[in-house]
């Protein structure tokens, strides 16, 4: 399964399913990345961490390693 880490700059994805556990869970709830919520990443930070991404009409920055435990699918090509 792929997961918020491999989407690339200009692509749009599902949220699938949240891998995480515990406190880390609940802070990627908290953010509003929640099952079926549509995700765009915008930038990523010129040493790859952190990604920069839309999120219910919001920016959000996330580290990589928090982005690999969210699950994703329905990757598509945004032209924005």
């Amino acid at each position: 399964m792929a997961t918020l880490k491999d989407v690339r700059v200009g692509e749009s994805a599902t949220v699938t399913r949240l891998t995480g556990t515990g406190a880390l869970k609940r802070r990627i709830m908290d953010m509003g990345l929640t099952k079926g919520t549509r995700v765009h990443v915008r930038k990523v930070a010129p040493l790859g961490d952190p990604l920069e991404l839309t999120v219910r009409g919001y920016e959000l920055s996330i580290r990589k390693d928090e982005a690999a435990s969210v699950e994703v699918s329905d990757v598509t090509r945004d032209d924005r």
